[in-house]
């Protein structure tokens, strides 16, 4: 028995994804939706499979060349599309007289395909149509179990109904009668002519069964997860949940990421959605999984991945809780606060010192080191552009202080306490449940200097620590890695001053572009916080070398305070 999948589509409704793949090689559970079908049919006894393709087709090559499949899969590349029916037509050489299952690359099911070849041989007709009650597809006119009529609007008479076609449907050879000779075709224009003429199609009839068509992001999206939610838990707590998984949204912040919260039985986790991969270079979810399950391999405080998507974008994670170091200082007296960000400390100096063996730099999506480009680029250029003449108005340029923003830079350059940067680290990333610290939002790591992490911490506006209190952390800091590791705490206080200054750039940066282009007004609260900081840092960052940002800073104080006033 042989079978055939439609593969050849242009994939236009998953477009702009179908634009780098086709949309037979987007995955689930990270196994492409060509190889998943093949399978199926291998396990259904197929013998032989043929796959015609047209979009992209070299990555259909290059995937079947690379997997052992256990039967021989052949492809047939359309230069120009055939279309359903002229595909089919194309491949009959390999096929007649028949019977030959075909079905289309963007479906998954788990209905009986053995059992609808046993259908098919049962009757002596042409065709067999597996069909399903589907409200959304339902087209299809059916009447005494055979197919009478496509596009129907309405039923004509008690008798008939109407129906979805899955898209699976057996045929022999009798059907390239009604087919032209050449060029493009749709076989139900085929089955149309060949109801006109009186033949017949069966209609099989399925219920109860799992299908889902993957044509559009939406479906893709759904069927992805209805796959892997169960799968997910099953990994993360020995059992199958009963079906199906519920979700609840969750607040996010500034990310476009989207976070569910997973529930079955009395386990949860947690679901982030990147959203559908838009090139074939590094994204952001490639990072987040990379440099997740390497972090918790080291034994950092991290969640646990178990199971993930890059295609799709979901991943599944371990569930955290939703309370943030900031909502869990907001009762704490001072010493309490100070030995809660001495553990905190603690946890992130573990996973930043540990992180940082044998990490790959090729996980990282933006850059592999926080280097000159992004101290110069993400960090004083955003402030610039995002805060200073987007929030603010005022028409200044980079380059009126490019000499202090290049002497910032290579400062920083020159810092030699390295180790894995988290590169957001403040409370909202850190979470505290059943009275242990955890860290999450790590995406955007990558080896650069301890002190600007350390930075982020302790100059976090929502958490608003003290300058005293950030000084006894800093100092905390530095004497663990003075006593520990050898390092020169003169050093890392001058680096501390500089990187506190960078992130300090970034802040202001990053508050005015989500509150303005993002539309998250709620960060513009901030702000009052995060300028009071930026005064302080450049105090602190050498004497004298600053004088056009210090003048700055003052007039954004000013200008802020009669905001507040």
């Amino acid at each position: 028995m042989n079978a055939m999948i439609l593969a050849a589509g242009l994939g236009t409704r998953l477009r702009p994804y179908t634009a780098h793949t086709p949309k037979a090689l987007f995955t689930i559970n990270q196994q492409p939706l060509l190889g998943i079908v093949i399978d199926q049919l291998k396990k259904a006894g197929f013998k032989k499979v043929l796959v015609n393709t047209h979009h992209l087709h070299r990555q259909i090559e290059d995937f079947v060349g690379r997997t052992e499949f256990g039967i021989p899969v052949i492809l047939h590349h359309e230069p120009d599309i055939l279309g359903t029916g002229g595909g089919i037509r194309n491949t009959s050489a390999q096929w007649r007289p028949g019977p030959l299952l075909v079905i289309n690359a963007d479906i998954m099911t788990d209905i009986d395909l053995e059992k609808v070849v046993r259908f098919h041989r049962s009757h002596d007709h042409a065709v067999t149509m597996v069909m399903h009650n589907h409200a959304e597809f339902n087209s299809v006119g059916v009447k005494n179990g055979l197919v009478v009529r496509f596009n129907a609007a309405a039923e004509n008479s008690d008798q008939e109904e109407r129906l979805a076609f899955t898209g699976i449907h057996v045929i022999d050879d009798r059907i390239l009668d009604f087919l032209p000779e050449t060029g493009p075709a749709h076989i139900i224009d085929a089955y149309s002519r060949m109801i006109a003429a009186g033949e017949k199609i069966r209609a099989y009839r399925v219920g109860g069964h799992q299908w889902q068509d993957i044509g559009s992001p939406s479906r893709y999206i759904d069927a992805v997860y209805s796959k892997m939610a169960p799968l997910a838990f099953q990994k993360a707590f020995g059992n199958s949940p009963p079906a199906p998984v519920r979700r609840q949204r969750l607040h996010g912040d500034g990310s476009d990421r989207q976070w569910y919260r997973l529930f079955a039985r009395d386990q949860t986790l947690i679901m982030a959605d990147h959203h559908i991969r838009l090139s074939k270079s590094r994204q952001e979810v490639d990072a987040f999984v990379d440099i997740g399950q390497h972090l918790h391999a080291c034994g950092a405080a991290v969640p646990k991945i178990h199971l993930y998507d890059t295609c799709a974008g979901l991943v599944f994670l371990e569930d955290l809780g939703d309370r943030h170091l900031q909502n869990e200082i907001a009762g704490l007296n001072l010493p309490q606060k100070k030995a809660l960000y001495k553990r905190v400390i603690d946890q992130w100096l573990s996973m930043a010192l540990k992180g940082a063996r044998s990490f790959d730099p090729g996980w990282t999506y933006q850059t592999p080191r926080y280097d000159r480009s992004v101290v110069l680029e993400n960090e004083c250029r955003y402030f610039i552009e995002a805060f200073v003449r987007g929030y603010l108005g005022w028409d200044m340029r980079f380059r009126d202080f490019a000499d202090e923003f290049h002497r910032l830079a290579d400062r920083i350059m020159h810092i030699t306490v390295t180790g894995f940067m988290h590169r957001d680290l403040q409370s909202r990333n850190i979470l505290v449940k059943a009275g242990r610290i955890h860290f999450i939002d790590f995406q955007g790591g990558r080896i650069g200097p301890l002190q600007y992490d350390l930075a982020s911490l302790l100059i976090d506006p929502y958490a608003a620590l003290t300058p005293a209190l950030q000084a006894d952390l800093r100092t905390y800091c530095t004497h663990a890695l003075e006593q520990h590791h050898g390092i020169d705490a003169g050093d890392f206080v001058d680096g501390y001053a500089c990187c506190a200054l960078s992130r300090n750039l970034q802040i202001l940066g990053a508050f005015a572009f989500l509150g303005g282009t993002k539309g998250k007004t709620v960060f513009y609260d901030y702000i009052p916080q995060a300028v009071e900081s930026l005064t302080a840092n450049l105090a602190a960052f050498e004497h004298g070398a600053a004088p056009k940002l210090k003048k700055l800073a003052g007039s954004i104080a000013q200008k802020i305070q009669r905001q507040t006033a």
